[in-house]
C-alpha cells in the first residue's frame, strides 16, 4: 500500500494580534526622543515630492510628525495619521510650537479612515513599513491617493545600520511567525510589488541618515530608553542576555562608525521613494 504524503499548511499570521503587540511596543519609551532627530528626512521627502501651497497632504503611521511638519512649513493641507496617540500628541506639541495648521488624527494604516483619491500626496518616513500586513497597508495609500498624485516614502534597507539591529534583535526575540521583514520595503523589487501594478513610475534614491551621537554609550543609552523595539527587548530578555544583546548592539555599531574621536557618526542606509500613481 502507498502511502499519501501530507503537506503541512503554516497558519496565517494574527495580524490584530501582532499589531497589539507593536502598538505596545511603539508605545512604550518614548519614541519621539529619537523621533525629533530625523527631521532632516521629512524635510528631504517632501523636497522630492515637490510639496506645494495648497495640496491635500496625508502623514501615514507619522510618529511624532517629521514629514507632517515639513509639509506644513509648506503651506500644504495636512493630516497626520498614528496609531499611537501619545506620538500624536507629541506632533501636535510640536506643530502648535511652530505655529502650524495640521489635521492630527487616530488611524490605522491598514484601514485609513479616508475616502478613495481624497488626497494629493500621501506619505510615510519610517513608519508604514512596520505594519505587518504589508500589502493592505500600501493598498490603502494608493486607494487615498488620487489618480496622478504621489506617494512618497523613507524606508530603512536591509543592509543598512538600522537594518542590522533589526537583524541583531531578530536573534534575540524571534519576528512573529509569517510576517514580511520591514526591512523588504527598503529594496527596490518589494516596492514594484506593493505600488508597481498601480503606478506610472516609481523613483527610487538611495541615502543616508547619520546618527550622530555624544558616544555609542550614548547612543545605548537613549535607544534602549526610548525606542519601543529595543526598549521592549530589552524588557524580555534575562540579564545573561540583556548583556550578550548589549554586547552585539555595541559592536555593531564600532563596525558602523566612522568617528575616531569618541564620538558616534553612523550612516544608515535608506531608500527615499516616489510612486507616481497612476
Amino acid at each position: 500500500m502507498q502511502a499519501t504524503a501530507t503537506q503541512t499548511v503554516a497558519p496565517s499570521p494574527d495580524f490584530e494580534a501582532i499589531k497589539s503587540k507593536q502598538n505596545a511596543a511603539w508605545s512604550s519609551g518614548d519614541y519621539a526622543i529619537v523621533g525629533t532627530t530625523l527631521q532632516i528626512v521629512g524635510e528631504q521627502l517632501a523636497e522630492a515630492l515637490d510639496v506645494r501651497s495648497g495640496h491635500a497632504v496625508l502623514d501615514v503611521a507619522a510618529g511624532n510628525g517629521n514629514f507632517t511638519l515639513a509639509a506644513a512649513r509648506r503651506w500644504a493641507e495636512v493630516t497626520s495619521t498614528d496609531y499611537v496617540p501619545a506620538l500624536l500628541e507629541r506632533g501636535a506639541e510640536r506643530a502648535r510650537a511652530d505655529r502650524l495648521a495640521v489635521n492630527f488624527h487616530f488611524a490605522d494604516a491598514e484601514d485609513l479612515p479616508f475616502t478613495d483619491g481624497q488626497f494629493d500626496m500621501v506619505a510615510s518616513t519610517y513608519g508604514v513599513m512596520f505594519t505587518p500586513n504589508q500589502e493592505k497597508a500600501a493598498a490603502e495609500m494608493l486607494r487615498v491617493c488620487r489618480p496622478g498624485g504621489r506617494i512618497g516614502l523613507a524606508n530603512w534597507t536591509p543592509e543598512g545600520f538600522v537594518g542590522a539591529i533589526f537583524k541583531t534583535i531578530g536573534r534575540y526575540i524571534p519576528p512573529p511567525q509569517g510576517v514580511k521583514s520591514p526591512a523588504l520595503w527598503g529594496t527596490r523589487p518589494h516596492l514594484e510589488v506593493l505600488f508597481g501594478a498601480s503606478a506610472r513610475e516609481i523613483r527610487v534614491s538611495e541615502k543616508d541618515f547619520v546618527f550622530r551621537y555624544r558616544s555609542p554609550a550614548h547612543f545605548m543609552e537613549i535607544f534602549r530608553a526610548y525606542y519601543g523595539p529595543i526598549h521592549k527587548a530589552f524588557a524580555a530578555l534575562d540579564a545573561e542576555k540583556q548583556a550578550s544583546l548589549h554586547d552585539d548592539l555595541m559592536a555593531l555599531i564600532d563596525q558602523f562608525n566612522v568617528a575616531t574621536d569618541g564620538t558616534m557618526v553612523v550612516p544608515s542606509a535608506y531608500l527615499e521613494v516616489v510612486v507616481e500613481r497612476a
